[in-house]
C-alpha cells in the first residue's frame, strides 16, 4: 500500500468534500496519538478503544471549525483531551455520590448527618457547575491539576502549550474561580 504524501489540510478538505478515504487516511495518522493520550489517563484498552472512536467521531463532525493556524495534531489533542475530562466528570457524577455514600456509611462522624452530607454534596455541585463556567483555556489545565491529579510538565505535553503558561493558566483559573464562588454567595 502507497502511502499518502497529502499534507493534513489536503486531507481535510478532501473530507469536507465527502472523500471517507481522506478521513480514514486522516484517523490512520492520528490514531495511535489519541489512543496513547487516552490509554495514558484511563489505563483500560477496551474503554481506551471505545474513547478513541468518539474522540474521532468528534473530529469528522467538528472537522469543518477546525482551524488551520494550529497544527492538526494540537486540535486532535486538545479534542482529544477534552473528551477523557468530559467522561471523566460523567463518571465522577454517576459513582461519586454512591461510593462517598458507601464511604461515610461505614465510618460516618457524628457531624456527618444527612443534612451536613446535602450541603457538602450541594456545595460539590455549585463548583462544579461554576467550574463548567470557566472559560476552556483555564478550566482544562484546572481540572487536569486538580481532578486528573496530573503534574504540570504532563498538563504542559497534553495540551501542547509551554510549562509557563501552563502554571499562569492554573494560577489564573484558581483566582478566577474562587471570584465566581464568592461572586455568587
Amino acid at each position: 500500500m502507497q502511502k499518502d504524501l497529502r499534507t493534513d489540510m489536503e486531507l481535510i478538505e478532501s473530507c469536507l468534500h465527502g472523500s471517507q478515504d481522506s478521513f480514514a487516511e486522516l484517523i490512520n495518522r492520528y490514531k495511535n496519538l489519541v489512543y496513547s493520550i487516552i490509554l495514558r489517563q484511563i489505563r483500560d484498552t477496551e474503554e481506551a478503544n471505545d474513547y478513541a472512536q468518539d474522540v474521532f467521531l468528534k473530529i469528522y463532525k467538528n472537522l469543518r471549525s477546525y482551524s488551520p493556524a494550529f497544527k492538526f495534531s494540537t486540535w486532535v489533542m486538545r479534542i482529544t483531551g477534552n473528551h477523557i475530562i468530559d467522561q471523566h466528570r460523567k463518571k465522577k457524577a454517576e459513582t461519586v455520590p454512591f461510593e462517598a455514600h458507601m464511604a461515610e456509611g461505614a465510618n460516618m462522624p457524628a457531624e456527618a448527618s444527612p443534612e451536613t452530607q446535602y450541603l457538602r454534596q450541594e456545595q460539590t455541585e455549585r463548583i462544579q457547575k461554576i467550574l463548567s463556567d470557566l472559560p476552556e483555556m483555564y478550566r482544562i489545565p484546572v481540572v487536569l491539576y486538580h481532578q486528573e491529579d496530573l503534574s504540570y510538565q504532563e498538563i504542559a505535553d497534553k495540551i501542547g502549550e509551554p510549562l509557563s503558561k501552563v502554571k499562569n493558566r492554573i494560577f489564573r483559573g484558581r483566582k478566577l474561580l474562587k471570584e465566581m464562588l464568592e461572586a455568587r454567595t
